[in-house]
């Protein structure tokens, strides 16, 4: 059994090797955010300098790869039930089926 967790470390090693720097970047921030001074859109200029649609943009395709998962497993799972949660409400919403 040692053998398997050892062998899972060394995935996950490379898999975060996957993820480029900019990337890595972005989970970490989004994982702590609020310890940022300011609005987050500020931060997300400052730091990344896009826009925050266009941070959005990408921290959305992130999540959805395997690798972002390997390096954040918590983080990448939060972020996907949020998602799946807003994208079930404006659907809901469209349908006329909440006030």
């Amino acid at each position: 059994m040692p053998e398997r967790r050892g062998a899972h470390r060394r995935t996950a090693a490379v898999s975060s090797r996957e993820l480029d720097r900019r990337e890595r970047e972005i989970l970490a921030f989004e994982a702590q955010w609020w310890k940022y001074a300011g609005a987050k859109e500020q931060a997300i200029r400052e730091l990344f300098d896009m826009s925050a649609t266009r941070y959005y943009q990408v921290l959305n395709a992130l999540v959805d790869k395997p690798e972002a998962l390997a390096v954040d497993p918590l983080l990448v799972k939060r972020l996907r039930r949020l998602r799946s949660s807003r994208q079930r409400t404006r659907a809901a919403r469209r349908l006329g089926l909440e006030p």
